[in-house]
């Protein structure tokens, strides 16, 4: 009978230890993160957009000077050579900069513009001279020049969103002796063909 009863307990106690059986226990599967491809633009073709920001004018005659809200449309042709990427731009701005009582209001600021940049894949940094035409209520109108800098960012092969800073010159508007100086900061979106 101690041999049952000692067979008993024995099988009692080693039961636990046989409850799943023999096999191997299995290890929960790894699953890898999911990383996103960086976006690698071929920044050749034409493109349209818009732009909207921020003009600081200023002049060499006292009191002619303002600042505000300037934005408008742009349309443009660029070509990527591999890691240098050229075009050319054609922009217009409205606004409604108060120059001060005598000088009127700053009414527009259209560019024509060359551009040459740097390809880093889905950034585009770019450097950008031209010739500007700036129209005032008051003062007439003036052809002047721009150089600036920018930068856009492939959002997809369509998208691109970015911003610009340009500095403008424009001498001996239609009212003569007056000089006018503009800094301009804008955020751009685009949309490529």
């Amino acid at each position: 009978m101690k041999f049952i009863s000692s067979l008993v307990v024995a099988t009692t106690l080693s039961a636990p230890a046989f409850a799943g059986g023999m096999a191997e226990p299995m290890a929960e599967p790894m699953i890898a993160p999911v990383m996103m491809a960086p976006v690698s633009a071929d920044w050749t073709g034409f493109y349209v957009g818009g732009q909207l920001g921020y003009g600081d004018v200023s002049s060499n005659v006292a009191g002619v000077d303002g600042n505000g809200a300037i934005g408008g449309v742009h349309m443009g042709y660029r070509y990527d050579f591999g890691q240098f990427v050229a075009g050319a731009e054609l922009a217009y701005n409205g606004s409604n900069i108060d120059l001060g009582v005598p000088a009127g209001k700053l009414d527009s600021v259209t560019q024509l513009k060359l551009m040459g940049g740097y390809d880093l894949g889905s950034t585009l940094v770019y450097g950008t001279v031209g010739a500007a035409r700036a129209k005032s209520s008051v003062l007439g109108s003036d052809n002047g020049y721009l150089v600036g800098f920018g930068m856009d960012y492939a959002i997809n092969d369509k998208w691109t969103v970015g911003a610009e800073f340009a500095h403008h010159r424009f001498n001996d508007f239609t009212a003569p002796g007056i000089d006018l100086r503009a800094n301009t900061a804008q955020i751009r979106v685009g949309y490529r063909f």
